[in-house]
């Protein structure tokens, strides 16, 4: 039984250092059509906890299955659902920013990622299609096809900046930090 066939509409977000955020994802059929409660499960859980993508191994699910929204200031909520997206070109200088992960609740990590970036994905309808952006999205595509490859927040940064974070993660859990906390939680 998958972890996604739950009750509630949200879904767990598993946390570092559960082994399943090191695997690498299996393709996705586009006919399977358990995927749409899925992706849509996913996005209820990424809004409830304040996140910008959610990947479905964050979810115990063993899938290239991602979704995203970057444009969540304007209140609206319009989530895309990425089946097999795979990284065809990035471009641009490499920008070094804060990230952080519903996978890695309570700190932000300094991430070196190329600054534009161009994504081939199938819908949950079958159809192919690219994206490409800059900013928050490109670095959101970027890491949520870092997850689907088994590579977490810890192995996108450098050597120095990954035993600050490892040291501040553990901190962080033992505040009480929660699936979209980016900072320790006040005690």
């Amino acid at each position: 039984m998958e972890r996604y066939d739950v009750v509630a509409d949200t879904l767990e977000v598993l946390a570092y250092p559960d082994p399943t955020l090191r695997q690498v994802c299996e393709d996705c059929d586009p006919a399977d059509k358990s995927l749409r409660k899925l992706a849509r499960r996913m996005a209820k859980t990424m809004y409830a906890d304040n996140g910008c993508g959610l990947a479905a191994p964050q979810v115990g699910v063993l899938k290239r299955l991602i979704v995203i929204d970057c444009d969540q200031d304007s209140g609206a909520k319009n989530p895309i659902t990425l089946l097999n997206p795979t990284v065809i070109e990035t471009r641009g200088p490499e920008v070094v920013e804060e990230e952080g992960c519903l996978s890695v609740p309570g700190i932000t990590v300094p991430i070196r990622r190329p600054a534009y970036a161009i994504v081939r994905y199938t819908d949950l309808n079958g159809e192919d299609w690219i994206i490409e952006g800059d900013g928050l999205l490109a670095r959101c595509l970027q890491h949520e096809i870092d997850h689907l490859n088994g590579i977490t927040l810890f192995e996108s940064c450098d050597l120095n900046e990954r035993i600050k974070a490892m040291t501040a993660y553990e901190a962080a859990l033992a505040a009480g930090a929660k699936a979209g906390d980016t900072a320790v939680p006040s005690i």
